[in-house]
């Protein structure tokens, strides 16, 4: 009997883990995907249900082809036991994109923003070394890049105040504040391998994210395992351009963890403008039971680059490849490295409550030669987020509530030396800088009736820095210096209309502010300047958008009035100033249409695809006087008036595939006086590769590009009221760029 009852036993056991399951799941909105087929090597086939789900009694690990009509098919080997699996659309329609901008997971046709999402496909239009490319090819956004991993990032003009850096802009990754506390971003510390897809929300979202008038940037890089992996990418180009990367996948029971290592050097285009990025990433994430998920990431990223320096019109025109003279004798650069982890929790109470929390600690070893200067600095700085979403009705009416806080702190040792040939020389002064920022927001989302969806947002801000000065070599006093700024409330009031299933229209107010940065307060030749004042904005907008089978139109047109502008004047040292200057009248329009010809096609060409994204920026001083000057009714400095980006895609049966991008920006003001400006350029980049399997395990990809394909002399981001004439940063030449990626699933 007691035979019979292990055998029993055993017989169960077997049948019970005697199963591969899988769970299908779209890769970007996570949402499950019915009637997706997965086909076993031996000829089985399953169609997954409403919920994803699918079963396959087996007692061994099988490959499966996975397939969907607007989904990228995909091979994978599985085991028994609980499977996930990620497919990629290769086409999107407007009303089938789930965004979670706002702490609001609806699809994009129910948000009341403007809101650009960037995929892992925008990124793979390029040659994958950076951020710029993609993100341009969105109406409202510019990303600046002065030399190889010297960013700025402008969201409708923002980067006004921002000679280097970002600035304006609250950065995200993976669910918890890349932006310091300070108000700054180390977006060049990610490589582009560190990011899958990013949502720009455009203008004042400080009703749920807290400081920044230029809006906020979601970077989310998820642990995605559909089965074990190891991959390996490598990219040679023009100016000595090499980076490599090393990954693996591997799942653990229900969860998954994965890591890469990145590389990536180059000589650059000009003098003195190499660069070196090592970056390596640990994800993780894990279901302890149905109700929980944990997160885990920790980003190690060591970082040099060169610094070339502004040119002036001589100079460009004598040779655009020349650094600024003295940066190479000066060794004007970057050196930094930065250990960044944190841990994020969602938990599921019931049908109708959940909560989100999310930490991060992250250290910083910062050195900066410069010019006129050497830069040391030693950071550390924490904080977290956590947000409460409870779901039910008001008036018998659906309603979310949505509860939350915010906050961080951090804490930084600086110096300044002199610089004495790229070497630190005598210190000048050294402070000891504090800085912290909190803000609780709350957010009710009520729907009206099945067409009408209202929005209410509020926020209480509370931020402040200190700096204690230790050291003062000129004689200047030392001590606590502290700037606490008024607690601001910031509201938003929103209102989306559903037309039909696949149009929509919405209109919102929304209010920001964006206090300086300590780097604008304390500038390189040691002075404080405690008299900033935080910039406050109010924007009105209005959109409409459409997306259904093959045609997608996304239009937005607003008005956005900033008062108390910060903006910058350098003084006869070259050392860049900031000053509040009156007022900005911000008028603007976006549109972004895209028309698919052929879509899943069964012929040779499986996708035929055309876009454009138009941004018109109407932006003008208000009662803006700098000493003796008087630059009211002048264009907004650092902002084109027109863009557009037009882009040809193309993909075969085969697997072959071609991507077109033209960009073309009008002339750019580059000093408050409107005296001088870059001129209009048109900026065409050409990718061309080939994508498939080998065989059951194997994956390829080999690809091949031209950027700036028509040789055009521009920049990515000239320096603005600089001294001495030094507009202008030149951009690289028409160069070249290939590679190949391989994958093994296991």
């Amino acid at each position: 009997m007691r035979r019979i009852f292990t055998l029993l036993l055993l017989f169960i056991s077997l049948v019970c883990y005697g199963q591969i399951t899988i769970k299908v799941l779209d890769q970007e909105s996570q949402i499950p995907i019915q009637d997706v087929i997965f086909e076993s090597v031996d000829g089985k086939t399953e169609l997954s249900d409403e919920s994803g789900q699918v079963t396959f009694n087996s007692l061994k690990s099988e490959t499966f082809i996975v397939s969907k009509e607007g989904y990228q098919t995909l091979r994978v080997r599985l085991s028994p036991g609980e499977n996930v699996v990620f497919l990629k659309k290769l086409a999107i329609d407007l009303s089938q994109v789930t965004v979670t901008a706002f702490e609001s997971q609806r699809p994009l046709l129910e948000q009341s923003a403007a809101i650009a999402v960037v995929r892992e496909a925008d990124f793979n239009r390029f040659n994958e070394t950076s951020l710029v490319n993609s993100f341009n090819t969105k109406p409202g956004v510019r990303i600046e890049e002065r030399a190889p991993a010297s960013y700025r990032v402008s969201i409708r003009g923002s980067s006004l105040r921002a000679p280097f850096g970002v600035r304006n802009v609250k950065v995200y990754w993976n669910e918890v504040p890349f932006t310091a506390p300070d108000g700054t971003t180390p977006l060049n510390l990610l490589d582009l391998t560190n990011i899958r897809t990013g949502e720009v929300i455009k203008g004042p979202s400080g009703s749920v994210y807290g400081a920044g008038n230029g809006g906020v940037i979601n970077l989310s890089s998820p642990a995605q395992v559909s089965g074990n992996r190891v991959s390996s990418d490598l990219l040679l180009g023009d100016f000595g351009l090499v980076k490599y990367r090393l990954g693996l996948a591997q799942k653990i029971g229900s969860g998954a963890l994965e890591a890469s290592f990145v590389s990536q050097k180059s000589d650059g285009y000009r003098d003195h403008s190499a660069m070196d990025r090592k970056v390596f990433q640990l994800s993780g994430s894990f279901n302890p039971s149905e109700k929980q998920e944990i997160r885990t990431q920790l980003l190690v990223s060591d970082l040099q680059y060169e610094i070339p320096g502004g040119l002036n019109e001589d100079q460009l025109n004598e040779d655009p490849t020349q650094a600024r003279p003295g940066s190479e004798n000066q060794n004007s650069s970057i050196d930094q490295q930065t250990i960044f982890g944190s841990l994020a929790q969602s938990y599921t109470f019931s049908t109708n409550t959940k909560n989100t929390t999310a930490l991060y600690l992250m250290t910083t070893e910062f050195e900066n030669p410069f010019i006129l200067d050497y830069k040391k600095e030693l950071s550390f700085g924490y904080g977290g987020r956590t947000s409460f979403e409870l779901n039910g009705n008001l008036l018998k009416k659906p309603m979310r509530i949505v509860l939350g806080a915010e906050a961080q702190g951090s804490v930084t040792d600086a110096q300044n030396f002199g610089n004495v040939n790229g070497v630190a020389d005598t210190i000048r002064f050294a402070d000891k800088l504090r800085a912290s920022q909190a803000f609780l927001f709350q957010q009710l989302e009520w729907n009206l009736s099945e067409k009408f969806l209202f929005t209410l947002g509020l926020s209480e801000n509370f931020s402040s820095f200190e700096i204690d000065r230790q050291v003062d070599a000129s004689g200047g006093a030392t001590g606590i210096q502290k700037r606490t700024f008024d607690p601001i409330l910031i509201p938003r009031v929103a209102l989306n209309y559903r037309i039909s299933e696949f149009t929509a229209m919405y209109g919102s107010i929304s209010s920001g502010f964006s206090p300086p940065t300590i780097d604008e307060v304390r500038t390189n030749e040691g002075s404080l300047n405690l008299d900033l004042e935080a910039e406050r904005g109010q924007n009105y907008e209005i959109g409409f958008r459409h997306g259904k089978e093959k045609l997608n139109i996304d239009f937005t047109a607003y008005f956005f009035k900033l008062d108390e502008t910060i903006t910058t004047f350098t003084n006869e040292q070259g050392v860049v100033l900031f000053q509040n200057a009156g007022a900005t009248d911000q008028k603007g329009i976006e549109a972004a249409i895209d028309y698919d010809f052929i879509r899943n096609g069964s012929a040779a060409i499986r996708n035929l695809s055309l876009g454009t994204a138009y941004t018109g920026q109407f932006f003008t001083f208000v009662d803006y006087q700098k000493r003796e000057n008087d630059f009211s009714g002048n264009d907004l400095t650092g902002v084109p008036q027109t863009t557009l980006v037009s882009r040809f895609d193309l993909r075969t049966s085969p697997g072959i595939y071609l991507n077109l991008t033209h960009q073309y920006v009008s002339e750019i003001p580059l000093n408050d006086a409107n005296s001088v400006y870059q001129d209009p350029f048109n900026l065409m980049n050409l990718r061309i590769g080939w994508a498939g399997n080998l065989g059951r395990k194997w994956d390829l990809e080999i690809f091949t590009g031209i950027d700036n394909l028509l040789d055009e002399v521009y920049s990515l981001g000239n320096d603005l009221n600089p001294f001495g004439g030094r507009f202008y940063q030149p951009s690289p030449a028409r160069n070249w760029y290939g590679g190949i990626k391989l994958g093994f699933n296991y």
